[in-house]
């Protein structure tokens, strides 16, 4: 795919907000009480290790998609986007450089300790748990699955949150009940699945297969539920072309699964440093992200 490439953003440094938060890929500045912006940088990490290199364009890929899906999906939860625009707080003119495509303002939330994680087809950590136990999360499964395999109905896998450098790890349902009470966990896993059904079916129409996603969420001060991060990315999410989809194997894909596949070729431990992506890789990923962005928002 033939595009100019905007300057790659790996870290952010805003001069004119104070930097209360780095994540793994966002970067998260303090407006006021009530309000953050978040950079999406160009970082990338896989097996919960940032590697060195960053993906051109990546960070505004993911704000756009991730943009256009919250508005797509504004009536099944509320999220945490607000209608200010980045540049009317941003007065510096190289903060707005850095923060340009890639800065959503959004509400001060706090967040929930669990990564909701849908499943509609077995590959990845919950193949490797189906292999191990026939379940995955706690959720017995049918036996004679194969790998990348459509499930009969999606599935709830939550997960904790990792920090940086510490990997997710897979918990039962019952477990996030006892992290933050039973009817907050019922409403989480009621949301997630509706936001997958509704999101899958759109991507489907357009030659996108979402085999899994997770989702992060927060709550307002009076306890409302609010879907906050991201959302249906390919950081997110497991994106595969309907065209060339085949169970039994690892399935061609728009999302980072393309550079964890390089990776499982390496000597490597899965610890940080991560090492570096050759230049194949690293283009390869970007035009599989921006394809992503193409194919679902036009």
């Amino acid at each position: 795919m033939s595009k100019k490439l905007p300057k790659t953003v790996f870290t952010s440094q805003l001069k004119s907000l104070e930097l209360i938060q780095r994540g793994k890929v966002r970067d998260i500045y303090r407006v006021d009480s009530s309000s953050l912006i978040i950079v999406a940088s160009d970082r990338l990490s896989a097996f919960d290790v940032i590697l060195p290199d960053p993906i051109p364009g990546k960070g505004i890929v993911l704000t756009k998609i991730s943009n256009f899906w919250f508005d797509l999906l504004k009536n099944v939860v509320p999220n945490h986007l607000t209608d200010r625009d980045p540049n009317d707080i941003l007065l510096d003119q190289n903060d707005r450089a850095i923060a340009n495509g890639r800065s959503t303002v959004v509400k001060s939330l706090k967040p929930l300790p669990v990564e909701a994680v849908v499943r509609g087809y077995l590959i990845g950590s919950g193949w490797k748990d189906y292999c191990n136990t026939q379940s995955v999360s706690g959720v017995e499964l049918p036996s004679g699955l194969e790998l990348a395999d459509q499930l009969r109905e999606p599935i709830f896998t939550p997960s904790t949150k990792a920090q940086e450098g510490s990997h997710d790890e897979n918990i039962s349902f019952s477990e996030v009940i006892s992290l933050i009470g039973a009817d907050l966990a019922k409403k989480i896993k009621q949301v997630s699945l509706s936001l997958y059904a509704k999101a899958s079916n759109y991507a489907l129409n357009r030659g996108i297969i979402i085999a899994d996603t997770k989702f992060e969420f927060g709550l307002s001060e009076d306890g409302e539920l609010v879907l906050i991060d991201e959302i249906f990315t390919p950081d997110s999410s497991r994106f595969w072309p309907v065209d060339t989809y085949k169970a039994g194997r690892s399935p061609n894909s728009f999302d980072k699964q393309y550079v964890r596949d390089y990776l499982e070729t390496l000597d490597w431990n899965k610890k940080a440093p991560g090492p570096h992506l050759p230049d194949v890789v690293i283009s390869q990923t970007s035009n599989k992200y921006y394809e992503a962005l193409k194919r679902l928002t036009n």
